[in-house]
């Protein structure tokens, strides 16, 4: 039930490591053994970019969501200082990156959402300025399933001035909500693996072609320059098996997780008393519900310890109040109750059914809060 911290490696991922392995030339390598590795590589990034919705030298391999934000938010607002725009429900690997700009001068604006958990355009429009340099938006937020106006968003800041640099995490929305980069119309974005069913420790960023990007590791010119070091081929091939199938899969999993989303918010709701619905989530894997009176983190360990796995917010916050939650203006005891429940390939009603059994327990064991 927290698919949105990560997801089972599929076992084509699985395979597709296994066989990069045992052929375990370096694409840079020159003779036969590096030419297969590269050919290989090749395969893969086109498989991703098909995925996408771009051209395969737009794609850039890194090691995951962090890292491509951090990337495309500290290189994409440049050196010489200037206004960002951003919003305070984005992910800590956006914030953070963001904090250390304005610690070097720059100025924020950070757009506020409604009690829904979404930011409005209109909004945006306004916080634009004649000295705006960057623009970060997530396109799924992580914790609400809340989808963002980034597509008018981007329109609107590239009308505004054409250089402003315009990055979107879409880490919750790849394979989940149909999008292309072209599409929504932005410079830079940023996918992670394993949120897929690749393994922990891939992802890309794609990177509009023209547009240019100070690398990230100066070395052996990989990554058309950006990134050096030799490629991590297992981690890619499995990245890409789980793209390719994903991808094919992508309509009607999408259905599948929607259905499976409205069963667990009936159910709960129908069979949990007291708990209330934070957000019925726009994209299909993500469900925000809270316990009001009730400590989350105590209901988490004991679902846990009955096999029943969810969280209390992003993985990231690590015991730390959610920014998210707190951010839609709700009465304490609700943001105390706060609980995620995301859902994956594998997840099943019976998930579901065990996660209702586990509450009805956990309300009759646990002790209330005075909150």
């Amino acid at each position: 039930m927290d698919n949105a911290a990560t997801t089972p490696v599929r076992p084509a991922a699985i395979r597709a490591a296994e066989a990069a392995m045992e052929r375990w030339g370096n694409p840079s390598a020159q003779y036969r053994l590096g030419q297969d590795a590269s050919k290989e590589l090749k395969e893969h990034r086109r498989t991703v970019a098909g995925a996408l919705g771009c051209q395969p030298e737009e794609v850039i391999f890194t090691s995951g969501g962090t890292e491509s934000d951090n990337w495309a938010v500290t290189r994409g607002a440049g050196r010489r200082g200037g206004h960002i725009i951003t919003t305070n429900l984005e992910h800590s690997a956006v914030l953070e990156p963001v904090k250390a700009l304005a610690n070097r001068g720059f100025d924020v604006t950070y757009l506020p959402v409604d009690g829904s958990g979404h930011v409005s355009a209109e909004d945006f429009k306004a916080a634009l300025r004649e000295d705006t340099v960057l623009c970060s938006m997530m396109l799924v937020n992580n914790e609400l399933g809340s989808i963002q106006p980034v597509a008018e968003c981007a329109k609107a800041a590239k009308a505004f001035k054409k250089d402003i640099f315009f990055h979107c995490d879409a880490v919750q929305g790849f394979l989940k909500v149909p999008f292309t980069p072209r599409d929504l119309g932005v410079d830079a974005l940023s996918v992670s693996g394993h949120k897929i069913g690749a393994p922990k420790g891939i992802g890309c960023m794609y990177l509009k072609k023209g547009v240019k990007l100070p690398p990230l590791i100066l070395g052996g010119g990989q990554e058309n320059g950006l990134r050096s070091g030799t490629e991590p081929t297992p981690m890619i091939a499995a990245f890409a098996a789980a793209v390719a199938e994903g991808f094919q899969e992508q309509k009607a999993e999408m259905e599948r997780l929607a259905a499976l989303r409205d069963y667990a918010a009936r159910t709960l709701q129908e069979n949990v008393a007291d708990l209330k619905l934070l957000s019925p989530g726009d994209a299909p894997h993500i469900l925000a519900v809270t316990l009001p009176g009730y400590k989350s983190q105590p209901v988490v360990n004991f679902l846990s310890d009955r096999g029943v796995y969810l969280s209390a917010g992003s993985a990231c916050h690590k015991n730390k109040p959610s920014h998210v939650y707190a951010a839609l203006g709700l009465p304490k005891p609700w943001l105390d109750g706060a609980l995620r429940i995301s859902f994956g390939h594998a997840s099943t009603k019976e998930d579901v059914d065990a996660l209702v059994h586990g509450l009805q327990e956990a309300k009759a064991m646990l002790f209330t809060t005075l909150s």
